[in-house]
């Protein structure tokens, strides 16, 4: 069952769900409005010369910084990663990431196939951001670039992300450690990502 506009509301007054920062002019009738961040990790193309995930070889990438009322264009066939401006998780519920329909019809693809946040995962969200369209895309820091669902259990987990601190310690690609003052969850290590 996913959580109504008002059940979000309350959730978050009670601590069940962490978002900061909460609005709730972004809230839908069952969903929340995630705002893009203002960092981009890019693809260094001219010192990469193949991606195998098998291998564990991945693409050298470095990161962007794109202040609040400044512009990235994210041009055709181009893939990039981003973040959200909130930081959010639950241990209560399962949160999924979706596309906002109208981003969609001008071709922006906000997340491949990463969109499921467990119990107990608290973080910026990574989206995976690519243009499929044939021109290019401004995007802005601060824009509703996708929304969030909240979904009930069935029952308690027995081990949460932060029992077993399951992308705790990887780079930016799959996790934004938390502030230590956002989350009542154990200090967490954040690599250092090559420029």
């Amino acid at each position: 069952m996913f959580l109504s506009d008002r059940d979000i509301k309350k959730a978050v007054l009670a601590e069940e769900i962490i978002l900061k920062p909460f609005n709730e002019k972004y809230l839908q009738p069952a969903s929340y409005d995630v705002c893009l961040g203002n960092k981009f990790m890019l693809t260094t193309t001219h010192s990469t010369t193949m991606i195998d995930p098998v291998k564990k070889i991945f693409a050298n990438m470095h990161e962007v910084i794109v202040s609040d009322g400044e512009e990235f264009v994210l041009h055709p066939g181009v893939s990039i990663l981003g973040t959200s401006k909130e930081f959010f998780g639950s241990k209560k519920y399962l949160i999924q990431l979706h596309g906002k329909s109208s981003l969609a019809r001008i071709g922006l693809l906000v997340h491949n196939t990463a969109g499921l946040i467990n119990p107990g995962h608290f973080l910026s969200i990574t989206f995976e951001l690519c243009n499929l369209n044939r021109v290019p895309i401004i995007l802005r820091p601060g824009m509703q670039i996708g929304q969030l669902t909240f979904s009930e259990l069935s029952g308690r987990v027995d081990a949460d992300y932060t029992q077993t601190g399951r992308y705790h310690n990887n780079d930016w690609n799959t996790y934004i450690a938390p502030k230590d003052s956002d989350v009542p969850v154990k200090k967490l290590k954040s690599r250092k990502v090559k420029k």
